[in-house]
């Protein structure tokens, strides 16, 4: 044990920093710095602190993941494991009703379940101690009173320490008495002033104040001297009744001690306060620390800085406790403190970690005097809250003030200079300095180049400092790894990953993590499961981070039934992996999942980011789910979410993919943004919607404004001048492209001119533009111009064009049909058999078409003649009324769009059923006279049920907004947005 101490002894001032400053990423570190040195996990003395340093660093599933990993646990490694149970759990009481509160109970209490059935230790003081805690904290009496029976039969229920314990559960219990039996069996002598002021205290809240006079008077009898919580806790106790029942003689005497105590006892000077903060910070317990602060300022106890600084590191870190750390850092400015170094250290950590930027920098700009801690903690703070330029700019500032930058200092800087455009100067200049100085030894220096200049891409570099590291050291690995990820190389990630494997080097989570995204990245399914099995082996495939990443592989592989297993089996997913499955659902087209699994992520308590968000926005744009996408954008204004340029500019395109342009551009203008995504998406909104005048005045109102444009904005203004016919604007946009903005034109912007060219009847001109063009057309040109035929009844130039997009895709469906289509409008029906003759022959299917319409968050779709819905009856009856109504109001059936031999009356009747008339129909049913009916159809409406719509928005005097294959069309009073264009 001796040498095993010695071994792990050099590595202790570093635990102890990372214990002290709650650095989980310096632990970590450290830990790999270990593993890289040679220290295999048999070194019990350094495990055992390893496993302590996790767990006050609040890291419960490393801490126990060390343990299961430990070959050979002595007592004092289980004594450790259940401590970091009772500290995690302690140090966050207000979650106590959560699932991952009662699950981490669990697994403590099994574990003490495990060691108790192993007869190869027996339990101390110590062991029992934690698991006291656990009991209090669950506030499961029987546990105690299970626990108490077995200190009895190993003999430790005379301990002061197991005593004390139970004595304090069951005052905290309510079961006073109970604790009152147990404190009167313990030998005077082993009763400390501590567990007297238990005793006191319970009396006192259950409202025997007479026992708690009592108690004071023996306690002061006993030889041991009551101190000023005793006093505080009996006197705060005590109300003008109580005076009044007979307890006046009891005050006095208690006061009269009192002022005694505080003449002549040392007791109640700052030094020992704070050393007993200190020591409730030490044992884990913040929130005891607080509460012995609080009592001190009610006693009028006199603070000094370093009761200010411990009362701010027991604040540190926990939330709930900022109020009380504002009030702590406006105690330090009346009293003067705060101009104290240490002291706004600690004001700078506090709110640095709590996220309080803006007062982070107000604390460190009022310093009259800066340390290398100062200038440290605002640097970092800076980078981890992606302020890279003024990270660099505040070391700079270090610099120029004369001071000499460590380890610390070059790592945070070196992560903000990754983010930065100009960072590579900055980067090889802090190498320099780090060669001259020699410091590029240390591990966290060459390990934050190492990441830096993979981030960058700078990979040779990367490399090269990662050759001449003498060990092996696993951070610098990871970050190679990521660094090839980064660089769109994650075959080379895979290979040092393997080279890691083969040379018998560890992993940990991060290594894995990573390994499994470069197989997503490269969609190698079968590595990527040889990585998921390896993480089970290992015991860490629950770990959140390596449980991500396999989640995010599984994903992009499409293989969505092992990405649910993977997240089901997650104990307490994150916001992160619950936007990860939201986000994988989408991908995969399982949109209606992802909305489902975000109303569980909710239930879950976890709270949802922009991300998130962003992702379920898009899942409403896809199900063209109107009622969901405002529930979210509901939660997005509620969650304060709203400001996010990214997330307005994809409610702005939901609401126009949705068929609601009008909320589209109300949110547009409230949007003071010179965003040009943002701007972008507006505009091809209006285009789609054949508001081509008002996209193309968004057009140069966004020049005047100085926005540059790009190709998706071009896409948006020649969209605009396709669907509102605007052909000499078409050509002047298309032109102005490369001569007034230097963008070259792609396909996509010769697709939108020659399906501008087709929708105005020029198709020999947009056949001449396709010849032109520098590259080969694409199948949807072909297609839009073989639409454009087939409206013109163009039979010479829809064979040719059908030609050509068949020989791009000889399987496509909609050439044969466009075609026979075509023949069967000019009375060609010979023709039109041989084309579908045709399709048939090559196994080609045709595209079904249907409509849908969402009704309360519930999808009715349905296919022409469909008489599967429940209401069928209804619908069929109510599209015989309309059908009445529109003939007298003027409406002839088009038979022109039957593509049957059949009499003139059939053709009328199979005009009649078509889907979209099924659904709007059925919208009529079921909505309120006020709702606007908005249907969505796959497929291209044709020109009969675009007449009839336009007569049945004035016969029943309701808005419709029709989003077909093309664009979208709102009928409102008899006529159409589209102006009869589309």
């Amino acid at each position: 044990m001796q040498s095993s101490s010695s071994c792990g002894s050099k590595w202790l001032s570093l635990l102890r920093v990372a214990i002290s400053t709650t650095d989980l990423l310096l632990l970590k570190r450290t830990h790999a710095l270990t593993i890289t040195s040679g220290h295999s996990s048999s070194d019990r003395f350094l495990t055992n602190n390893l496993i302590t340093a996790y767990s006050k660093c609040s890291s419960l599933s490393s801490a126990r993941h060390l343990f299961d990993h430990y070959p050979h646990p002595d007592l004092v490694s289980w004594n450790s494991i259940l401590s970091a149970y009772a500290h995690a759990l302690s140090s966050s009481p207000h979650d106590s009703s959560s699932i991952l509160h009662h699950h981490t109970l669990q697994q403590g209490f099994r574990l003490f379940r495990l060691l108790h059935s192993s007869s190869s230790f027996l339990p101390t003081k110590l062991t029992l101690a934690p698991v006291l805690k656990l009991c209090l904290i669950s506030g499961c009496l029987p546990a105690a009173q299970m626990v108490h029976g077995y200190a009895v039969k190993i003999g430790l229920d005379r301990d002061v320490f197991v005593s004390g314990a139970l004595v304090n559960i069951h005052s905290k219990l309510g079961r006073v008495w109970d604790a009152w039996a147990l404190f009167n069996d313990m030998p005077d002598p082993e009763k400390d002033v501590v567990l007297w002021n238990i005793m006191l205290k319970a009396f006192v809240q259950m409202g025997l104040k007479y026992e708690a006079f009592l108690l004071f008077s023996e306690f002061h009898r006993t030889g041991l001297h009551p101190d000023d919580l005793s006093v505080q806790c009996v006197l705060g106790g005590v109300s003008e009744s109580d005076d009044q029942q007979g307890n006046d003689m009891f005050v006095k005497q208690v006061q009269a001690y009192a002022t005694k105590l505080f003449l002549h006892n040392q007791t109640s000077d700052a030094f020992s306060w704070n050393k007993h903060m200190s020591d409730y910070i030490h044992a884990g317990d913040r929130y005891a620390a607080v509460e012995c602060f609080i009592d001190m300022n009610r006693l009028n106890v006199d603070c000094d800085s370093v009761t200010l600084v411990i009362a701010l590191s027991a604040v540190t870190g926990s939330n709930d406790l900022l109020e009380l750390g504002q009030q702590i850092h406006g105690m330090a400015m009346k009293l003067g403190f705060n101009l104290d170094v240490t002291v706004a250290n600690s004001l700078i950590n506090m709110y640095s970690k709590a996220g309080c930027l803006s007062f982070a920098r107000k604390v460190f700009a009022s310093m009259e005097e800066l340390n290398l801690i100062s200038w440290n903690s605002m640097i970092t703070t800076y980078a981890q809250s992606d302020l890279e330029e003024e990270s660099v700019t505040l070391y700079l500032g270090l610099l120029s003030d004369g001071f000499r930058p460590d380890h610390y200092t070059l790592a945070s800087v070196l992560r903000a200079c990754s983010s930065l455009t100009s960072g590579l100067s900055l980067v090889e200049q802090i190498h320099v300095h780090a060669l001259k100085t020699g410091i590029v030894t240390d591990s966290f220096v060459s390990t934050a180049l190492i990441d830096v200049y993979s981030r960058i891409g700078k990979m040779e570099e990367a490399e090269l400092l990662l050759q001449n590291k003498d060990e092996f050291d696993l951070a610098s690995w990871n970050a190679m790894m990521f660094g090839y990820i980064i660089c769109n190389n994650s075959c080379k990630a895979l290979k040092l990953f393997c080279l890691m494997h083969k040379r018998g080097e560890r992993s940990d989570e991060i290594t894995l993590a990573t390994a499994a995204k470069a197989c997503g990245c490269l969609v190698d399914l079968k590595q990527g499961r040889q990585i998921h099995d390896h993480a089970i082996k290992l015991g860490i495939d629950l770990d959140l981070c390596v449980s991500g990443g396999i989640l995010d592989m599984y994903i992009k592989c499409g293989e969505m039934e092992d990405a649910r297993t993977v997240f089901q089996e997650i104990p307490s997913p994150d916001d992160v992996a619950w936007t990860t499955m939201i986000s994988g659902c989408v991908e995969n087209g399982e949109e209606d999942l992802a909305l489902l699994i975000y109303y569980r992520m909710r239930q879950s308590g976890v709270t949802p980011d922009e991300y998130t968000f962003t992702t379920l926005i898009k899942a409403s744009s896809c199900l063209t789910a109107l009622e969901q996408g405002r529930q979210i954008h509901a939660n997005v204004i509620k969650l304060d979410c709203a400001s996010d340029t990214y997330l307005r500019t994809s409610l702005i395109d939901m609401y126009a993919k949705c068929g609601n342009i009008e909320d589209s551009y109300r949110l547009f203008k409230r949007t003071n943004v010179q965003d040009i995504a943002l701007w972008n998406a507006m505009l091809v909104g209006l285009a789609q919607h054949g508001h081509g005048e008002e996209a193309l005045k968004l057009f140069k109102n966004m020049k005047l404004l100085g926005i540059k444009p790009d190709r998706v904005t071009f896409i948006g203004v020649l969209s605009a001048c396709s669907h509102s016919g605007l052909i000499s604007e078409a050509y002047s946009y298309f032109h102005s492209m490369h001569q007034d903005h230097g963008i070259q034109p792609e396909i996509e912007h010769y697709s939108c001119l020659v399906d501008a060219l087709g929708r105005a009847g020029h198709v020999q001109e947009a056949q001449n533009l396709i010849a032109s063009m520098p590259f080969e057309a694409s199948a949807s040109m072909y297609r839009a111009l073989l639409g454009a035929c087939r409206v013109l009844g163009d039979t010479e130039s829809g064979k040719w064009v059908a030609s050509r997009l068949l020989a791009l895709e000889p399987l496509d469906s909609a050439a044969y049909v466009l075609l026979s289509n075509i023949y069967a409008s000019t009375d060609q029906w010979d023709d039109m058999k041989n084309a579908r003759k045709m399709m048939k022959r090559n196994n080609v299917k045709k595209d079904p078409g249907f409509s849908w319409i969402d009704v309360k968050n519930k999808m009715h779709l349905f296919v022409v003649d469909d008489r599967s819905h429940p209401q069928a009856g209804m619908i069929y009856d109510k599209v015989e009324d309309l059908i009445t109504l529109i003939k007298k109001e003027g409406y002839v059936p088009d038979t022109g769009y039957v593509m049957l031999d059949v009499e003139e009356e059939e053709k009328e009747r199979a005009l009649y059923y078509h889907s979209e008339k099924l659904a709007i129909a059925f919208g009529l049913i079921v909505t309120s006279p006020s709702t606007i009916i908005r249907v969505i159809k796959n497929l291209r409406v044709c020109g009969d049920c675009h007449n009839a719509i336009k007569y049945i928005s004035k016969v029943s005097q309701r808005e419709i907004v029709l989003r077909d294959a093309n664009r979208f069309h709102r009928f409102r009073d008899g006529t159409c947005s589209c102006g009869d264009y589309w």
